[in-house]
C-alpha cells in the first residue's frame, strides 16, 4: 500500500466515529445524537444554556461537514464523500476542519467540565469520548494525550487541534 492509499485508508476508518448509529452515512440526526448522549451522561438539561451550546455546536458540525463533503446534496456524507473531502479540500490544511469543529468541541468541553471555563478534567474528557464511541483504553489514552502539561485538564484549543490532526492527517 503506497502512502497515498495508506491516509485514505485511515481517513476511511475514522469516519466510523461519525458514523454514530453504523447505518453507512452521516447525516445531522448522528450529531444530534451524539449531543444527547453527551447530554445526558454528564446530567445537563437540553433546555440549559450548555444543553444549547452543545446543540448548536453540533448543527454546526454537521453544516460544515456537509457543506465541505455531501457532494450529491442529499443530506447525507457516505465513507466515500467524507475520504474525498478530507484528501480534496482538508488534507493541507486541517485548520479548516478545526474550526467547523470547534463549537461542537467548546460545548462538550464545557459540559463536560461543568463549570464552562472551557476545560475539563482527563477523567471527564475520556468519559465523553466513551460516550461518543471511543473503546475504553483508546479514550484514555487520547485524553492523557491531550493534557500536554500534565496538569490534569484538557483546553479547548488543545482538544480542537488534536481533534483536527486526528481526523485529517496520516498520524495514526
Amino acid at each position: 500500500m503506497d502512502a497515498e492509499e495508506l491516509y485514505q485508508h485511515r481517513i476511511a476508518s475514522r469516519f466510523a466515529a461519525f458514523d454514530q448509529d453504523g447505518n453507512g452515512y452521516v447525516s445531522r440526526e448522528d450529531f444530534t445524537s451524539a449531543a444527547g448522549r453527551l447530554l445526558e451522561e454528564f446530567g445537563t438539561s437540553f433546555r440549559s444554556d450548555k444543553g444549547q451550546a452543545l446543540a448548536a455546536g453540533a448543527e454546526a458540525f454537521w453544516q460544515g461537514l456537509a457543506g465541505m463533503a455531501d457532494v450529491d446534496g442529499d443530506q447525507r456524507v457516505t465513507r466515500g464523500e467524507f475520504v474525498g473531502a478530507a484528501v480534496k479540500r482538508l488534507r493541507d490544511d486541517p485548520g479548516r476542519f478545526a474550526e467547523i469543529a470547534r463549537p461542537f468541541v467548546s460545548a462538550a468541553l464545557a459540559v463536560a467540565g461543568g463549570d464552562g471555563d472551557g476545560k475539563a478534567g482527563t477523567a471527564e474528557v475520556e468519559r465523553a469520548l466513551r460516550v461518543l464511541g471511543v473503546e475504553a483504553h483508546t479514550a484514555a489514552l487520547a485524553a492523557e494525550s491531550l493534557d500536554l502539561d500534565r496538569g490534569g485538564v484538557v483546553d479547548e484549543e488543545e482538544a480542537v487541534t488534536a481533534f483536527a490532526r486526528y481526523f485529517m492527517t496520516q498520524e495514526p
